[in-house]
C-alpha cells in the first residue's frame, strides 16, 4: 500500500506534467520548465517513499521472524 510520501510524489508529478503541457501549449517556457521540476521532485518524493515502506517492511517480516 502507498504510503503519505509515495502519494504526494505522484501528485506532483501530475500536476507538473499538466503545468509542463501548459506551458507548451501557451508558449510559456518558465512555466514549462516549472513543470518539469515539479515532476522531478515529486519522482524523488515518491522514491524516498517507496524506500521508507520496504524498509520498514522489512523491519516487520524480522520482527515477526524474531517473534516465532
Amino acid at each position: 500500500m502507498l504510503n503519505k510520501d509515495e502519494m504526494e510524489g505522484k501528485g506532483k508529478q501530475v500536476k507538473g506534467k499538466v503545468k509542463e503541457e501548459v506551458g507548451k501549449w501557451t508558449g510559456n517556457r518558465p512555466l514549462e520548465d516549472e513543470g518539469q521540476a515539479d515532476q522531478t521532485e515529486g519522482e524523488v518524493e515518491e522514491g524516498i517513499g517507496k524506500a521508507r515502506r520496504k524498509v520498514g517492511e522489512t523491519v516487520e517480516k524480522v520482527g515477526k521472524a524474531i517473534s516465532r
